[in-house]
């Protein structure tokens, strides 16, 4: 069962879609946001949570103090998924966050995104290729506050994701099947 693990909603849990997502584990989603926790990256944060799945990464930085998140998911079926989560969630925070559905494709969506996100999850399917994945990064980069972070989940047999020229590899962490990429921005004048 995937389940909101702590915050304003925590033990709430999720649905998960039937089909074509691999929700993170509660083990990683744990150390993730202890990290983010640390950091004091998620209250306030203006959050995006790209290939969203179930949403339970954006939901969790909703839970956890974030002032807003943006869910973006193709899949009909999961984005139906996603909205179910988010109306669940949003109850339990009682108006705390703006949590917004995209049913759309990341490249559609960061094509047409405005503002600047400080927190961003990239949970592409494992089958990804590495250049779709540098193409929304490099999509994503102008999108980013100057502190952002941005935390990308691939599987352990995968390479080190390939980065654009504006973002920089700060560490990474394995979880058995899972690797966590976090990465951040290069301030505009050192990335040229």
């Amino acid at each position: 069962m995937t389940r909101i693990i702590a915050g304003s909603a925590g033990s709430l849990p999720l649905e998960v879609p039937t089909a074509g997502t691999r929700p993170t584990s509660d083990r990683v989603r744990e150390s993730l946001f202890g990290a983010l926790e640390s950091a004091d990256a998620l209250r306030g944060a203006r959050v995006l949570d790209l290939y969203a799945g179930s949403g339970a990464l954006g939901l969790e930085a909703a839970s956890r103090g974030a002032a807003s998140v943006d869910l973006v998911e193709k899949s009909p079926s999961a984005a139906g998924v996603v909205r179910r989560n988010v109306a669940k969630v949003a109850k339990a925070l009682g108006g705390d966050a703006a949590l917004r559905v995209h049913a759309t494709a990341v490249s559609a969506f960061l094509r047409s995104a405005r503002g600047e996100f400080d927190l961003v999850f990239l949970d592409p399917p494992y089958d990804l290729g590495d250049a779709e994945l540098t193409t929304a990064l490099e999509a994503l980069a102008p999108l980013l506050s100057s502190h952002a972070t941005v935390v990308v989940e691939r599987a352990s047999r995968s390479p080190e994701p390939p980065l654009p020229p504006r973002l920089v590899r700060t560490r990474d962490r394995r979880y058995g099947d899972t690797t966590l990429w976090w990465l951040q921005p290069i301030p505009e004048s050192q990335s040229r």
